[in-house]
């Protein structure tokens, strides 16, 4: 017998056989792992391509760290479960976190690919873990981002996660809160907030209850802000940069120079000015920038009937709104109300409103039965009881929150810039330090300075729809289901043994 057709060489044949096709499924699998980790795709076919950026938000992830090496952290503070929360869990709870997860994911794959940008994503329970974080600033049910160099930070709430009406959640705007906040942090430049003073204004610096803004300095603090003060008395102009300036409670009137600076600094800066007047003080001295914006703030007193129940025990007013404008929005979604002590109205300029480049906007306002005071100084005087005087008062509703915004068209393009907002408000009380935790004060504010700011950079992102699936089942209908799930499934499946058995017996 030959060698060729020996069991030896049978054996050998058989084991180069076994070992050539070991190293085939070997070289298979490697193969096919080389190619989905360099070479891989990804396919959405979700409705509304929920694991999908944006264009717009992969270019600009696609530039960051261009200039010097950029390391982002992002630190999501929602419970993973609503026990350990306790009353603090957000509804809808794990749908969120889910949300967040699937959002963060895309963030991760996108960055992958930019060899200046390290991503690193931490999910930390403020309950659980609060040394870590008392370390970093971390707040429950926030998430945190942070960037170095430069140790920039910034925060995205739930309010600032979804669009909501009649406090049911109706859409998602994660990727343009998260991207939003990448780029704020990743900009080597930080926005600056001057206060007026030289006027009796509030002080930033004060913890005063009554006429300190403290709380909202920290605040301002946190969300990478540069604040400074700025007295226009002893400047000739306002630095120029994308600043905001903002004025609280000042007690004495700005002289002619000072209005015109401010003037000079809209006009030609495309100024951000946030104004919050004092009721019972002098003029404020800016009537005549303010009616150029076509906005007037009467000299008044804002009352309403005894038992109102828009006033407090403590004679504050509760003013709510469905104003469905930016700076307005959550406050109408979520049936918010602010809190304001003496208010003056501040009200549209009718005459202004047919100016093509001034769009002006009231957006709170009292209730029917309140009437703007104007011989409130006698009544005080006299300490005498408020009374509608229908020949010399306001009659309500009366505007106590307006702002307005001037645009010019860009060329013969179909769409116009902003070059200046103005943001005005007839209280400032509502705002120190004793009342900004009261109801939706704190909200107000820092969406009228987000509006303000211009939102940060200007995404054009759509906001995904909140997908809803309900399976409505009659009693009888889910204990069929019940049985045929228990039952009906697998006995099919065991009715299906037994022929295949019984055949091949046969």
């Amino acid at each position: 017998m030959s060698l060729v057709h020996s069991f030896r060489a049978a054996r050998w044949f058989r084991t180069i056989n076994l070992v050539l096709q070991a190293l085939l499924f070997v070289t298979l699998f490697g193969g096919l792992n080389y190619l989905a980790f360099y070479y891989s795709w990804r396919f959405d076919i979700t409705q509304f391509r929920r694991h999908t950026l944006s264009a717009e938000t992969r270019a600009y992830l696609s530039q960051l760290g261009k200039t010097e090496p950029l390391q982002i952290r992002i630190v999501d503070t929602f419970p993973k479960n609503s026990s350990a929360a306790g009353n603090d869990a957000p509804a809808d709870l794990d749908q969120i976190n889910n949300d967040i997860a699937g959002l963060l994911r895309e963030y991760t794959y996108a960055l992958e690919t930019n060899p200046n940008v390290t991503l690193r994503i931490d999910s930390i329970d403020v309950y659980q873990r609060p040394r870590d974080a008392e370390q970093l600033g971390l707040k429950p049910n926030t998430i945190h981002f942070f960037a170095t160099p430069g140790n920039r930070s910034r925060e995205v709430t739930r309010d600032d996660l979804y669009r909501y009406k009649d406090n049911q959640r109706v859409a998602f705007l994660g990727e343009q809160a998260l991207t939003a906040a990448i780029l704020n942090v990743s900009s080597p430049a930080k926005k600056r907030i001057y206060f007026l003073t030289g006027h009796g204004e509030m002080d930033p610096h004060s913890v005063d209850n009554q006429r300190g803004l403290s709380e909202i300095r920290d605040a301002l603090l946190a969300r990478n802000y540069d604040l400074d003060v700025l007295d226009l008395s002893h400047s000739r102009d306002i630095p120029a940069g994308d600043d905001i300036i903002i004025s609280i409670g000042a007690q004495n009137p700005y002289d002619a120079y000072e209005q015109e600076t401010l003037r000079r600094y809209m006009t030609n800066q495309a100024g951000r000015l946030m104004l919050f007047t004092t009721p019972g003080t002098a003029p404020t001295g800016l009537e005549d920038l303010l009616r150029e914006w076509g906005i007037t703030v009467d000299n008044d007193l804002i009352c309403d009937r005894p038992g109102s129940s828009q006033i407090d025990i403590n004679g504050d007013l509760i003013l709510t709104t469905e104003n469905q404008h930016t700076v307005t929005q959550t406050l109408a979604d979520n049936h918010l109300a602010l809190k304001f002590g003496n208010t003056r109205s501040v009200r549209p300029i009718p005459a202004r409103a047919t100016d093509p480049g001034l769009s002006i906007t009231p957006l709170i306002f009292t209730p029917p039965t309140a009437w703007g005071e104007i011989s409130y100084r006698a009544i005080r005087r006299n300490n005498a009881a408020p009374r509608y005087d229908a020949g010399a008062d306001l009659p309500g509703p009366l505007a106590v929150v307006t702002v307005a915004e001037r645009v010019t068209a860009k060329s013969d393009l179909p769409f116009s810039i902003p070059v200046g907002r103005l943001a005005v408000f007839g209280s400032s009380d509502f705002v120190a330090n004793g009342r900004l935790g009261a109801r939706a004060n704190s909200t107000i504010f820092f969406s009228t300075l987000n509006w303000l700011e211009g939102g940060g950079p200007q995404l054009n992102i759509p906001a995904r729809p909140i997908e809803k699936f309900q399976l409505a089942l009659a009693h009888d209908q889910l204990n069929s289901l019940r049985y045929i799930l228990i039952f009906a499934v697998p006995g099919a499946f065991a009715i299906f043994g037994l022929i295949v058995y019984w055949t091949r017996r046969r």
